[in-house]
């Protein structure tokens, strides 16, 4: 009953804010639209109601110009930051890209063929197929084999970003309750907004090539893994995380003796989950660069 009553005197106390928000943006529409747009009195609005059958172009909100100050600030005062960035994520995929492209291609198959062999729990159907799928990925064409391989390697420095930076942020989040309720918020907007809209920051900030696509994949695949990982760890039963409070466990020691183990099936569902939105992510990244 008093969460009912805070609910109700929370939306009390929202509408009124809502209402100034809207009336801000119809004020700074109006006041900004070019004057051709606008309506010469106010009165006529209430007199001609042509308005309402299609949006009218004095409620274009100017986000333009903010938009685009915004991204030059950036760019000027940040570029050092972003430079670092790309080079490292440059230097990473050309070393690893040209490592694979120099190697011979029976080589690359024998390896394809024995991460596949144990990875799918030593099925020989899966993995004849997986690798006469490399092979046929050659046979088609020779510049064929190249870009698979570029393809690759953006797809693995990707997803070891979301690794790298995922993991730990779901143990943040399911070790401490602020912060999932400030990040979750963030990963709803990541998992909202199409998935080709990712590349225009990282195009704006790094360029045309490989390293917006590595940006793309790394915002739209890590989601799952956080989620996952943090929900892994918050399903771990508690009994047992008191058992190892009882024999004196460090919060060390139960994250990574009690926890981690415990939640690895969830961690490995999220790792699987990004693989795929990684190779979903990558095809259209392709298209844009």
């Amino acid at each position: 009953m008093d969460q009912l009553v805070n609910m109700k005197f929370n939306w009390k106390l929202w509408i009124p804010v809502y209402f100034v928000g809207l009336s801000f943006l119809v004020a700074v529409s109006y006041h900004f639209a070019k004057p051709r747009y606008k309506p010469e009195n106010i009165s006529d609005l209430l007199s001609d109601f042509s308005w309402l059958g299609n949006w009218p172009k004095w409620l274009d909100f100017p986000l333009m110009q903010p938009l685009n100050a915004g991204f030059e600030w950036l760019i000027v005062e940040f570029g050092i930051f972003f430079e670092g960035i790309n080079n490292f994520l440059l230097g990473l995929y050309t070393i690893m890209k040209d490592a694979l492209v120099g190697l011979p291609w029976p080589l690359v198959v024998a390896i394809v063929i024995t991460i596949t062999y144990f990875a799918s729990g030593k099925k020989i159907g899966t993995t004849v197929m997986v690798g006469f799928c490399t092979f046929f990925i050659g046979f088609l064409s020779p510049r064929y084999w190249d870009k698979s391989i570029m393809t690759t390697c953006i797809v693995l420095i990707g997803i070891f970003l979301c690794v790298v930076v995922g993991i730990p942020i779901g143990i943040a989040m399911a070790r401490k309750p602020k912060v999932r309720k400030a990040i979750l918020p963030i990963l709803d907007l990541m998992q909202t907004i199409p998935s080709f809209c990712y590349l225009i920051p990282g195009i704006l900030l790094f360029g045309l090539g490989a390293v917006p696509a590595i940006f793309a994949i790394f915002v739209y695949a890590a989601p799952p893994l956080i989620r996952l990982t943090d929900l892994g760890i918050r399903l771990v039963d508690k009994e047992v995380v008191e058992a190892a409070d009882a024999f004196g466990a460090s919060k060390k020691q139960k994250l990574w003796g009690v926890q981690i183990p415990l939640a690895l099936p969830n961690i490995m569902q999220g790792v699987n989950q990004s693989v795929m939105m990684a190779l979903a992510m990558v095809v259209i990244a392709s298209y844009r660069n």
